[in-house]
C-alpha cells in the first residue's frame, strides 16, 4: 500500500518577512568588478541570496560563501531551516570546494587553498553529478548545452506555459505545476540526452530539491496566499527572464529578488521532513524519480538500477513508496558509504571530509527523524555502463570511485 504524505505548513501569514527593496544597479557593479579574483559567476537561484545579503559574501562581490555564510543567507533570505542548509553547505564544501566553503560559479582564486586539495575547487558550476544533476528545471544537460549553469529559454517557456489560459492575478506556480514539469524534464533528458545520468545523490536528493526550491522559496507569501504564490513576474524575476511569452530573452547575471516579495515565515522554516516530505510526495506519484541509472550510450536506453543490487539487499525499490523513511534513508547512507572513494581524486587526505560529512549526515538523518538501515556491501559495479558517469566530456571529469574503484572492477 503506497503512503500518502501530508505536507502542512504552520504558517502564520501576519508574520510574513517582507525584503527590502534593493539597488540593484550597485549589485551589478559589484557583479562586475574586476577584483572577482578569476571566479566565474553565472547565477544560480540562490545568487539573489547572494546579492540581497551583503554580509553573506561579506561585502567583497566574490562569491566565495562559507558554510555559515549559506546557513545564515539562506534563512535570511528564503526561511531555509539550518537542519537543510546546514547538511547541503557541508555537503557544497567537501565536494565542491575547500571544506571550508565554496564558490557559487567557477573555480575562484578568491577560495584560500587547504592542505591536501588536489587542484582547485571547481564551486557550482563545476558539480555536476555531486551537486548539479542531468534534467534540471531551467538548467541545459551539460553534455547538451556545454554548460550546466546557464538558463535555457526553451526550458523556461515550457515550464511558463503550464499556467496558459489564467490571467495574471490567478496564475500561480504551484507543486502540480512543479511536478507535471519534472516528469517532463525527467523523460526529456532520456529522449535527447545518451549520457543522461540520475546519480546517487545529486539525483536523489539535489534534483527534487532544484524543483521544490522554486515554489517553496520563490512563491511570494502573503496573509491571503501563507504557503506563497509564485506569479509569472515573480519567476522572470528570479530567472533573469524579459520580453513575451514566445520571446524571452535571458540576460546572464540579473535573477533578482522583485519589489514587494515576502520570505517565508519564521515560524515555517522549510526543514529537512519538510522537504522529504515534499520529495517523497513526487516519488509516490512518479517512481522514475528514485530510479539511479541513466542512458547506456544512446538515447531512450535508460537504465535504472535495483537497489537492493547496489546496497546489498539493505534496500528495495518498493520500499520507496511504502516506507517514510526508506528513500532519505537509501541517499544518505549511500553517500556515506562511498564518500572515501568518491574523495579520493579531490583530496590527498580523506579522513578528516569524511568525518565532517559523516557528521553532517547523522545530524540530518537525526533531523529528519529516519530510521535507517545500515548498507553493509556496497556494490559499485553496475555504474560502469552509464557514459554519464565514467566519461569525460564538457569540462567533468570523473574522479574517486570513477577512477579507482570502478577501474579495478570492469
Amino acid at each position: 500500500m503506497k503512503l500518502v504524505y501530508s505536507c502542512i505548513a504552520s504558517v502564520l501569514a501576519s508574520g510574513a518577512v517582507a525584503f527590502p527593496t534593493l539597488n540593484w544597479e550597485n549589485v551589478r557593479a559589484r557583479q562586475t568588478d574586476g577584483n572577482q579574483g578569476g571566479v566565474d559567476i553565472p547565477c544560480t537561484p540562490v545568487q539573489p541570496a547572494f546579492d540581497a545579503q551583503a554580509q553573506y559574501v561579506s561585502n567583497t562581490g566574490k562569491y566565495v560563501a562559507s558554510i555559515t555564510d549559506l546557513i545564515q543567507g539562506t534563512y535570511d533570505v528564503f526561511g531555509m531551516a539550518q537542519d537543510l542548509s546546514g547538511f547541503l553547505a557541508v555537503y557544497g564544501a567537501i565536494f565542491d570546494g575547500n571544506l571550508q566553503g565554496y564558490s557559487i560559479g567557477g573555480p575562484s582564486v578568491n577560495e584560500p587553498a587547504l592542505s591536501g586539495l588536489l587542484g582547485t575547487p571547481q564551486g557550482l558550476s563545476g558539480s555536476h553529478n555531486k551537486y548539479e544533476n542531468d534534467a534540471s528545471p531551467i538548467r541545459g544537460d551539460l553534455y547538451l548545452f556545454g554548460n550546466d549553469y546557464e538558463n535555457q529559454v526553451s526550458q523556461f517557456q515550457q515550464f511558463y506555459d503550464l499556467e496558459n489560459g489564467k490571467s495574471d492575478e490567478d496564475a500561480n506556480y504551484g507543486l502540480n505545476d512543479i511536478e507535471a514539469f519534472r516528469v517532463t524534464r525527467f523523460q526529456d533528458s532520456i529522449d535527447n540526452n545518451p549520457y543522461f545520468f540520475n546519480a546517487p545523490f545529486s539525483g536523489a536528493i539535489a534534483s527534487p530539491a532544484a524543483y521544490t526550491f522554486i515554489y517553496r522559496f520563490m512563491a511570494n507569501k502573503s496573509e491571503e496566499h501563507p504557503e506563497g504564490r509564485l506569479d509569472r513576474n515573480t519567476l522572470m524575476h528570479f530567472y533573469s527572464m524579459t520580453g513575451e511569452s514566445g520571446n524571452f530573452q535571458y540576460t546572464p547575471g540579473y535573477e533578482s529578488i522583485p519589489d514587494n516579495w515576502y520570505k517565508r515565515n519564521p515560524d515555517d522554516d522549510y526543514t529537512i521532513p519538510y522537504f522529504t516530505c515534499d520529495a517523497l510526495n513526487q516519488i509516490k506519484d512518479h517512481p522514475q524519480f528514485a530510479s539511479i541509472g541513466g542512458n547506456v550510450g544512446k538515447t531512450n536506453s535508460f537504465v535504472g538500477l535495483d537497489p537492493a543490487d547496489i546496497t546489498g539487499g539493505a534496500y528495495h525499490a518498493e520500499d520507496f513508496t511504502t516506507s517514510p523513511d526508506a528513500f532519505p534513508c537509501f541517499a544518505f547512507q549511500l553517500l556515506q558509504e562511498s564518500a572515501p572513494d568518491l574523495l579520493e581524486g579531490i583530496l590527498t587526505d580523506v579522513t578528516p571530509a569524511v568525518n565532517q560529512l559523516s557528521d553532517a549526515i547523522s545530524s540530518a538523518i537525526a533531523a529528519g527523524g529516519f530510521d535507517c538501515p545500515q548498507i553493509k556491501n556496497l556494490q559499485y559495479g553496475q555504474f560502469g555502463q552509464f557514459p554519464g558517469y565514467t566519461q569525460s566530456y564538457n569540462g567533468y571529469q570523473p574522479n574517486g570511485v570513477l577512477g579507482g574503484l570502478l577501474g579495478g572492477i570492469l
